[in-house]
């Protein structure tokens, strides 16, 4: 049951591990789409741009929603471009795995906070991957996989 002493648990996870997998998958796509030649921008969260790093810009509600676009690619096909789209769940799949051996290893104790961060992180990959369009304008990437593999049709991603 949750109970008053979950509260603080809740906001660790709510405002800093959530956030933590949403910004690790939008890394994922950004870095592929480096890796094939393109250029990325990353926005981190929605509302008022409190600053700006290079391409990447951090927004006043950091926690909620992360987006990668990218642009010309030097190396342009379905399977780069199904890649990039893959690119976040890649990297958040490889962060549970890498988690999840620092503790097999016992490099790292088992935690709540790392336990969230799997948690979340499996989450984000299911979700990420069921081929679904979430608007006219908003593919999951699984969908723009599916489409980009099939038609050769290019989306916008925005995760």
């Amino acid at each position: 049951m949750f109970g008053l002493d979950d509260i603080a648990k809740f906001f660790w996870s709510f405002l800093l591990v959530f956030p933590a997998v949403s910004i690790l998958h939008v890394l994922g796509h950004g870095l592929m789409a480096l890796l094939f030649g393109g250029k990325a921008s990353l926005e981190i969260g929605m509302g008022k741009k409190l600053l700006k790093i290079g391409p990447v810009q951090i927004r006043s509600i950091y926690f909620m929603d992360s987006f990668c676009n990218y642009g010309e690619l030097k190396y342009d096909n379905r399977i780069t471009n199904a890649l990039i789209y893959a690119g976040g769940s890649i990297f958040n799949l490889a962060s549970i795995f890498l988690v999840n051996t620092l503790i097999a290893k016992d490099v790292l104790s088992e935690n709540i906070v790392l336990y969230q961060f799997v948690y979340f992180s499996t989450y984000y990959v299911f979700f990420a991957l069921i081929p679904v369009r979430y608007s006219e304008n908003h593919l999951s990437d699984g969908m723009a996989i599916y489409k980009v593999l099939r038609y050769g049709e290019k989306y916008e991603i925005n995760n």
